[in-house]
Protein backbone atom coordinates (compact mmCIF):
# COMPACT_ATOMS: atom_id res chain seq x y z
CA UNK A 1 0.00 0.00 0.00
CA UNK A 2 1.69 3.21 -0.92
CA UNK A 3 1.48 6.31 1.25
CA UNK A 4 -1.29 8.59 0.83
CA UNK A 5 -0.51 12.04 0.03
CA UNK A 6 -3.78 13.74 -0.23
CA UNK A 7 -4.18 16.98 1.76
CA UNK A 8 -6.40 19.68 2.85
CA UNK A 9 -4.89 23.22 3.13
CA UNK A 10 -6.00 26.38 4.24
CA UNK A 11 -4.92 29.84 3.94
CA UNK A 12 -6.40 33.27 6.04
CA UNK A 13 -6.30 36.59 5.24
CA UNK A 14 -9.07 38.47 7.82
CA UNK A 15 -8.38 42.17 7.38
CA UNK A 16 -6.87 42.29 11.00
CA UNK A 17 -8.51 44.60 13.89
CA UNK A 18 -8.19 48.50 12.43
CA UNK A 19 -7.72 50.53 16.12
CA UNK A 20 -5.05 51.15 18.42
CA UNK A 21 -5.33 49.60 21.66
CA UNK A 22 -3.08 50.27 24.27
CA UNK A 23 -0.50 47.62 24.00
CA UNK A 24 -0.82 45.62 27.11
CA UNK A 25 -2.41 42.64 28.40
CA UNK A 26 -5.73 43.07 26.69
CA UNK A 27 -4.78 43.77 23.36
CA UNK A 28 -2.64 40.74 23.71
CA UNK A 29 -5.96 38.94 24.74
CA UNK A 30 -8.07 40.33 22.07
CA UNK A 31 -5.85 39.55 19.54
CA UNK A 32 -5.78 35.39 20.22
CA UNK A 33 -9.72 35.66 20.20
CA UNK A 34 -9.62 37.49 16.75
CA UNK A 35 -7.46 34.59 15.33
CA UNK A 36 -9.55 32.03 17.44
CA UNK A 37 -12.42 33.25 15.50
CA UNK A 38 -10.62 32.97 12.03
CA UNK A 39 -9.99 29.87 12.94
CA UNK A 40 -13.18 28.23 13.57
CA UNK A 41 -13.72 29.73 10.02
CA UNK A 42 -11.60 26.71 8.50
CA UNK A 43 -11.48 23.87 11.01
CA UNK A 44 -14.90 22.23 10.23
CA UNK A 45 -12.89 21.29 6.87
CA UNK A 46 -10.22 19.54 9.18
CA UNK A 47 -7.42 21.06 7.19
CA UNK A 48 -3.61 19.53 7.61
CA UNK A 49 -1.98 22.42 6.80
CA UNK A 50 -3.32 26.11 7.68
CA UNK A 51 -1.12 29.44 6.74
CA UNK A 52 -1.63 32.79 8.13
CA UNK A 53 -0.61 35.96 6.40
CA UNK A 54 2.67 38.16 7.53
CA UNK A 55 2.63 39.79 11.26
CA UNK A 56 -0.73 38.11 11.78
CA UNK A 57 -0.89 39.19 15.45
CA UNK A 58 0.05 43.21 14.94
CA UNK A 59 -2.36 46.21 15.28
CA UNK A 60 -1.79 47.63 11.40
CA UNK A 61 -2.67 51.11 13.12
CA UNK A 62 0.46 50.92 15.69
CA UNK A 63 3.36 53.23 15.05
CA UNK A 64 6.80 51.32 15.32
CA UNK A 65 7.49 52.22 18.51
CA UNK A 66 4.19 51.23 19.75
CA UNK A 67 4.23 47.55 17.87
CA UNK A 68 7.51 46.77 19.51
CA UNK A 69 6.00 47.74 22.84
CA UNK A 70 2.69 45.38 21.84
CA UNK A 71 5.72 42.50 21.15
CA UNK A 72 7.48 42.77 24.09
CA UNK A 73 4.42 42.41 26.00
CA UNK A 74 2.75 39.99 23.66
CA UNK A 75 5.77 37.59 24.01
CA UNK A 76 5.34 34.11 22.80
CA UNK A 77 1.54 33.94 23.66
CA UNK A 78 -0.01 34.17 20.45
CA UNK A 79 2.50 31.42 19.04
CA UNK A 80 1.91 29.62 21.97
CA UNK A 81 -2.35 30.08 21.29
CA UNK A 82 -1.32 28.85 17.67
CA UNK A 83 0.31 25.65 19.07
CA UNK A 84 -2.10 24.35 21.12
CA UNK A 85 -5.06 24.80 18.08
CA UNK A 86 -2.65 22.74 16.19
CA UNK A 87 -2.05 20.23 18.55
CA UNK A 88 -5.65 20.12 19.32
CA UNK A 89 -6.80 19.75 15.69
CA UNK A 90 -4.09 17.69 14.52
CA UNK A 91 -2.80 20.04 11.91
CA UNK A 92 0.48 22.10 10.73
CA UNK A 93 -0.20 25.62 11.55
CA UNK A 94 2.55 28.35 9.31
CA UNK A 95 2.75 31.25 12.21
CA UNK A 96 4.30 34.22 10.94
CA UNK A 97 4.96 37.24 13.30
CA UNK A 98 7.96 39.76 14.30
CA UNK A 99 9.72 38.15 16.65
CA UNK A 100 12.77 38.56 19.22
CA UNK A 101 15.96 36.93 18.57
CA UNK A 102 16.88 37.18 21.81
CA UNK A 103 19.80 39.59 21.29
CA UNK A 104 17.80 42.76 21.01
CA UNK A 105 17.28 41.76 17.90
CA UNK A 106 14.80 40.97 15.46
CA UNK A 107 13.29 39.01 12.65
CA UNK A 108 10.40 38.24 10.60
CA UNK A 109 9.55 34.71 10.59
CA UNK A 110 7.53 31.97 9.73
CA UNK A 111 7.12 29.34 11.98
CA UNK A 112 6.01 26.05 11.17
CA UNK A 113 4.10 24.29 13.89
CA UNK A 114 3.89 20.49 13.77
CA UNK A 115 0.58 18.46 14.79
CA UNK A 116 2.07 17.41 18.03
CA UNK A 117 2.00 21.36 18.63
CA UNK A 118 5.66 21.85 18.81
CA UNK A 119 8.29 23.39 16.46
CA UNK A 120 8.59 21.96 12.71
CA UNK A 121 10.80 24.41 11.74
CA UNK A 122 11.48 28.31 11.09
CA UNK A 123 12.39 30.93 8.12
CA UNK A 124 13.21 34.56 8.83
CA UNK A 125 12.18 37.08 5.85
CA UNK A 126 15.72 36.94 3.51
CA UNK A 127 14.76 40.15 2.04
CA UNK A 128 12.96 42.56 4.25
CA UNK A 129 12.03 45.77 1.84
CA UNK A 130 14.57 48.67 3.19
CA UNK A 131 11.73 50.56 5.53
CA UNK A 132 11.18 47.53 7.40
CA UNK A 133 13.65 48.37 9.98
CA UNK A 134 11.86 48.34 13.00
CA UNK A 135 13.99 50.86 14.50
CA UNK A 136 17.23 49.40 12.86
CA UNK A 137 16.44 46.59 15.06
CA UNK A 138 15.27 43.95 12.10
CA UNK A 139 17.91 41.37 10.54
CA UNK A 140 17.42 39.77 7.34
CA UNK A 141 17.77 35.87 7.43
CA UNK A 142 20.26 33.85 6.16
CA UNK A 143 19.07 30.38 5.34
CA UNK A 144 16.50 28.97 3.21
CA UNK A 145 15.28 25.13 3.51
CA UNK A 146 12.56 23.00 3.00
CA UNK A 147 11.17 21.27 5.85
CA UNK A 148 10.49 17.96 6.19
CA UNK A 149 6.70 17.01 7.03
CA UNK A 150 4.60 14.03 7.05
CA UNK A 151 2.96 14.62 3.68
CA UNK A 152 6.34 16.04 1.70
CA UNK A 153 8.74 19.09 1.58
CA UNK A 154 7.77 22.13 2.50
CA UNK A 155 9.20 26.23 1.56
CA UNK A 156 8.64 28.87 3.21
CA UNK A 157 8.49 32.62 1.57
CA UNK A 158 7.60 35.96 3.13
CA UNK A 159 6.15 39.25 1.51
CA UNK A 160 8.79 40.26 -0.55
CA UNK A 161 11.09 37.50 -0.92
CA UNK A 162 8.68 36.22 -3.81
CA UNK A 163 10.42 39.15 -6.05
CA UNK A 164 14.15 37.52 -5.53
CA UNK A 165 15.10 35.10 -8.42
CA UNK A 166 18.15 33.84 -6.14
CA UNK A 167 15.94 32.76 -3.51
CA UNK A 168 13.58 31.15 -5.86
CA UNK A 169 16.38 29.24 -7.50
CA UNK A 170 17.43 27.98 -4.09
CA UNK A 171 14.27 26.49 -3.18
CA UNK A 172 13.86 24.69 -6.52
CA UNK A 173 17.34 22.87 -6.45
CA UNK A 174 15.80 21.53 -3.20
CA UNK A 175 12.57 20.20 -4.93
CA UNK A 176 9.47 21.64 -2.59
CA UNK A 177 6.31 20.16 -2.81
CA UNK A 178 4.46 23.00 -1.34
CA UNK A 179 5.89 26.48 -1.17
CA UNK A 180 3.82 28.33 1.93
CA UNK A 181 3.77 32.27 1.09
CA UNK A 182 2.44 34.56 4.20
CA UNK A 183 2.27 38.07 2.68
CA UNK A 184 0.86 41.82 3.17
CA UNK A 185 1.63 41.72 -0.66
CA UNK A 186 0.10 39.40 -3.18
CA UNK A 187 2.62 39.21 -5.47
CA UNK A 188 0.51 39.34 -9.13
CA UNK A 189 2.27 36.59 -11.80
CA UNK A 190 5.27 35.60 -8.93
CA UNK A 191 2.36 33.50 -6.98
CA UNK A 192 2.54 31.46 -10.63
CA UNK A 193 5.70 31.80 -11.45
CA UNK A 194 7.14 30.36 -8.05
CA UNK A 195 4.52 27.13 -8.24
CA UNK A 196 5.69 26.78 -12.05
CA UNK A 197 10.09 26.79 -10.90
CA UNK A 198 9.49 25.21 -8.81
CA UNK A 199 7.02 22.12 -9.63
CA UNK A 200 4.96 22.78 -6.48
CA UNK A 201 1.84 23.99 -4.88
CA UNK A 202 1.97 27.28 -4.06
CA UNK A 203 -0.34 28.08 -0.74
CA UNK A 204 -0.75 32.15 -0.82
CA UNK A 205 -2.41 33.94 2.72
CA UNK A 206 -2.38 37.78 1.91
CA UNK A 207 -3.81 39.84 4.70
CA UNK A 208 -6.59 41.45 3.41
CA UNK A 209 -6.43 40.67 -0.49
CA UNK A 210 -7.21 37.28 -2.16
CA UNK A 211 -5.48 34.37 -0.34
CA UNK A 212 -4.95 31.35 -3.39
CA UNK A 213 -3.78 28.00 -4.19
CA UNK A 214 -1.80 27.50 -7.53
CA UNK A 215 -0.36 24.31 -8.95
CA UNK A 216 2.17 23.06 -10.05
CA UNK A 217 1.75 24.41 -13.76
CA UNK A 218 0.86 28.05 -12.30
CA UNK A 219 -2.55 27.41 -12.60
CA UNK A 220 -4.99 28.78 -9.99
CA UNK A 221 -6.66 26.14 -8.29
CA UNK A 222 -8.46 28.10 -5.52
CA UNK A 223 -9.11 31.36 -4.16
CA UNK A 224 -10.76 33.51 -1.40
CA UNK A 225 -13.19 35.87 -2.51
CA UNK A 226 -14.72 39.59 -1.72
CA UNK A 227 -17.32 37.48 0.53
CA UNK A 228 -14.98 34.76 2.32
CA UNK A 229 -11.10 35.73 3.47
CA UNK A 230 -10.07 32.39 3.74
CA UNK A 231 -9.25 29.49 1.07
CA UNK A 232 -9.52 25.91 1.67
CA UNK A 233 -8.48 23.08 -1.10
CA UNK A 234 -8.15 19.31 -1.26
CA UNK A 235 -4.67 18.74 -2.94
CA UNK A 236 -2.96 15.40 -4.28
CA UNK A 237 0.37 15.45 -3.71
CA UNK A 238 1.03 12.20 -5.56
CA UNK A 239 1.82 14.33 -8.81
CA UNK A 240 4.61 14.49 -11.03
CA UNK A 241 5.30 17.02 -13.78
CA UNK A 242 5.87 15.76 -17.67
CA UNK A 243 6.60 17.76 -20.70
CA UNK A 244 4.53 16.40 -23.56
CA UNK A 245 7.76 15.90 -25.81
CA UNK A 246 8.53 11.89 -26.03
CA UNK A 247 6.00 11.10 -22.98
CA UNK A 248 2.32 11.35 -25.37
CA UNK A 249 1.85 8.04 -26.26
CA UNK A 250 3.20 7.15 -22.51
CA UNK A 251 0.51 8.81 -20.86
CA UNK A 252 -2.03 7.31 -23.53
CA UNK A 253 -0.94 3.72 -22.31
CA UNK A 254 -0.70 4.87 -18.87
CA UNK A 255 -3.96 6.23 -19.04
CA UNK A 256 -6.06 3.00 -20.71
CA UNK A 257 -3.73 0.86 -18.26
CA UNK A 258 -5.16 2.84 -14.58
CA UNK A 259 -7.81 4.70 -15.72
CA UNK A 260 -9.65 6.86 -13.70
CA UNK A 261 -6.97 6.10 -10.58
CA UNK A 262 -4.83 8.84 -12.76
CA UNK A 263 -5.20 11.77 -14.19
CA UNK A 264 -3.29 13.75 -16.69
CA UNK A 265 -4.13 17.62 -15.77
CA UNK A 266 -3.22 19.99 -19.53
CA UNK A 267 -3.46 23.89 -18.52
CA UNK A 268 -3.09 23.96 -22.37
CA UNK A 269 0.05 26.44 -23.96
CA UNK A 270 2.42 25.12 -21.73
CA UNK A 271 3.60 21.50 -23.30
CA UNK A 272 3.62 20.38 -19.58
CA UNK A 273 1.21 18.42 -17.62
CA UNK A 274 0.59 17.06 -14.30
CA UNK A 275 0.37 13.37 -14.02
CA UNK A 276 -1.67 12.61 -10.48
CA UNK A 277 -1.99 9.01 -9.05
CA UNK A 278 -4.85 8.09 -6.99
CA UNK A 279 -4.29 4.35 -7.63
CA UNK A 280 -4.19 2.70 -3.79
CA UNK A 281 -0.71 0.70 -4.72
CA UNK A 282 0.75 2.60 -7.55
CA UNK A 283 2.25 5.87 -6.88
CA UNK A 284 2.63 8.58 -9.47
CA UNK A 285 6.40 8.10 -9.13
CA UNK A 286 6.06 4.50 -9.97
CA UNK A 287 3.48 5.05 -12.75
CA UNK A 288 5.99 7.44 -14.75
CA UNK A 289 9.44 4.91 -13.86
CA UNK A 290 6.88 1.66 -15.50
CA UNK A 291 6.39 3.68 -18.44
CA UNK A 292 9.54 5.42 -19.01
CA UNK A 293 8.43 8.64 -18.95
CA UNK A 294 10.99 11.37 -18.74
CA UNK A 295 10.16 14.30 -16.12
CA UNK A 296 10.17 18.05 -16.62
CA UNK A 297 12.69 18.77 -14.99
CA UNK A 298 15.01 15.99 -16.55
CA UNK A 299 13.51 17.07 -19.75
CA UNK A 300 14.81 20.75 -19.02
CA UNK A 301 18.26 19.89 -17.59
CA UNK A 302 18.95 17.14 -20.77
CA UNK A 303 18.44 20.52 -23.20
CA UNK A 304 20.58 22.43 -21.49
CA UNK A 305 23.09 20.50 -21.60
CA UNK A 306 22.61 19.38 -24.99
CA UNK A 307 22.94 22.51 -26.02
CA UNK A 308 26.49 22.75 -24.90
CA UNK A 309 27.47 19.72 -26.93
CA UNK A 310 29.94 19.22 -29.61
CA UNK A 311 28.55 20.80 -32.75
CA UNK A 312 24.93 22.56 -31.13
CA UNK A 313 26.06 26.01 -30.57
CA UNK A 314 27.18 28.33 -33.35
CA UNK A 315 30.77 29.15 -33.61
CA UNK A 316 32.00 32.85 -32.88
CA UNK A 317 29.61 34.43 -31.50
CA UNK A 318 29.20 35.92 -27.91
CA UNK A 319 25.62 34.36 -26.15
CA UNK A 320 24.55 33.01 -22.95
CA UNK A 321 26.64 30.35 -21.85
Amino acid sequence: MKKQREIVVSALGQRPMMDKPFPDERSVTRMIEFWRGNLAAVLPDHPDLIVVYEDCDNYPLYTTEESLAYYECRGERVRDFFAEEARANHCYIAYCAYRSAGDGSWRNCMELIGRNGECAGTYNKNYPVPEETLLGRLRAGREAHVLETDFGKVAMVICFDLNFVELLEKYREQQPDLILFSSVYHGGLMQKVWASRCDAYFIGAVCDDECSVVNPLGETVALSSNYFSHVTAALNLDYQVLHLDGNRKKLEAAKLRYGRDITVFDPGHLGRVLLTSRHPERSSAEIAAEFDMELWRDYYRRSREHRRAPGVMEEGTPGME
